[in-house]
């Protein structure tokens, strides 16, 4: 495990020079919407556009009773769409000013998503203990959003090791605790909008901060998970293993 995380220090090298260097705030325009987007790019997160609220059922899909208003990609190809090319998301940005943005785990990135309370109490435990937490986004919706370097995509599909705690948009409501999301999974990325009234997707730590290997945020958030669902098992039951 440690051998892949390894091979990938010099792209990740990169992205953390960029983070420390840059902050989102710095060509904030009139909103800030499209510094931000433009910020998560140049650090690497792959971007696509999302569905937005919008009146009715609350989602811009055409979709009736879409079951996750404004908050899934607005094409199936997302997976292949996204991209960290700063024309291409300024065209999206600018010819599409209502839409959310996803950004696409398992390419560079991974995010470990919580209940918000779990969250900001495991932030707190981290941060006391000297532990290395990067950027984390709250959702307007209930979640804290904790991003991190990716298990990666080997090139040899047998050297990928899958966990019960893997998330994808199809099995969210399997996962009300802790879900991590890596390949073939998403998360809305700041500035986005939820139905209903203040309910931002926005950055608690920014991307000022470098991404850490998610096994290090592990076991403090499957403990306070654990704790708040009352069922002590599931601190352990979620550790990855390799086939």
């Amino acid at each position: 495990m440690s051998a892949e995380f390894g091979g990938r220090t010099g792209r990740q090298g990169k992205i953390s020079q960029w983070l420390r260097g840059r902050r989102p705030k710095e060509a904030v325009g009139d909103d800030g919407r499209e510094a931000l987007l433009l910020a998560a790019a140049g650090a690497g997160l792959p971007l696509a556009p999302a569905a937005y609220p919008a009146p009715g059922y609350g989602c811009s899909c055409d979709r009736v009773g879409c079951p996750t208003p404004a908050r899934h990609p607005v094409s199936f190809a997302w997976q292949t769409q996204s991209t960290t090319d700063r024309g291409q998301i300024e065209r999206w940005a600018r010819h599409q000013p209502q839409a959310n943005f996803i950004t696409a785990t398992g390419m560079v990135h991974d995010v470990l998503d919580v209940p918000l309370e779990v969250g900001r109490e495991a932030l707190d435990r981290l941060l006391a203990s000297g532990i290395e937490v990067g950027p984390v986004a709250e959702s307007g919706d209930g979640r804290l959003l904790f991003f991190t370097l990716t298990r990666g995509t080997p090139e040899e599909e047998d050297e990928w090791w899958p966990c019960q705690l893997d998330c994808h948009p199809e099995t969210m409501d399997e996962h009300p605790g802790l879900r991590w999301h890596c390949r073939g999974s998403y998360v809305l990325v700041p500035p986005s909008r939820l139905p209903g009234d203040d309910q931002p997707v926005h950055w608690v730590r920014g991307l000022e901060h470098p991404l850490p290997d998610p096994l290090t945020l592990l076991e403090v958030l499957t403990d306070a998970c654990a704790r708040y669902v009352g069922e002590p098992d599931h601190a352990t039951s979620g550790w990855p293993s390799r086939r």
